[in-house]
């Protein structure tokens, strides 16, 4: 069992299932909201939306460019940390998780064990934070279940002591 998919960011320990589905759904909102603002002047001037009085027109702009603007706004909220591939340097225990930028383009954010943090309250789209970056994994999907102990810290040693959680909150 070994996932020996290597490259400069190190080993290839996760890769996302939604990565296609995430990229296909961004690209069409894109594409429709491209085609939207095509298509806008054609209607308001075929329909005579474009002699009506100025609150027709701006009523029906408003609607139409709140849909094409807001969709892929949100789209990008929400699946901006989506790891679509995440990589293990263990020489230097670092990481780098591969997600999609605005313009559907690999970005990558390079961060090292200790600074992943585990948020208090589980939240919707963020498994964990490294460095203030709220990211997404699925755990099912490491093949290898230490690589997920180990990026989330679940193979150091647990403390009871009152004092250890005081002082890491500060």
């Amino acid at each position: 069992l070994s996932t020996e998919a290597t490259s400069e960011d190190g080993k290839l320990i996760y890769t996302g299932s939604l990565a296609r589905a995430v990229r296909g759904v961004k690209l069409f909102s894109y594409s429709t909201s491209g085609a939207s603002l095509l298509i806008m002047p054609h209607v308001l001037l075929e329909t005579g939306l474009g002699v009506q009085s100025f609150a027709v027109q701006a009523v029906f702009c408003g609607v139409v460019g709140f849909f094409t603007f807001l969709t892929p706004a949100v789209l990008h909220y929400v699946t901006k940390g989506y790891v679509i591939r995440l990589y293990h340097d263990a020489d230097r225990d670092t990481y780098t998780a591969v997600t999609y930028s605005v313009f559907l383009t690999e970005k990558r954010r390079r961060f090292h064990q200790r600074q992943v943090t585990i948020p208090a309250v589980s939240k919707m789209f963020t498994s964990f934070y490294a460095d203030r970056m709220g990211l997404l994994v699925n755990p099912d999907l490491f093949p290898l279940p230490h690589d997920y102990n180990h990026l989330m810290g679940y193979d150091k040693p647990f403390t009871f002591d009152m004092d250890d959680k005081n002082t890491a909150e500060k």
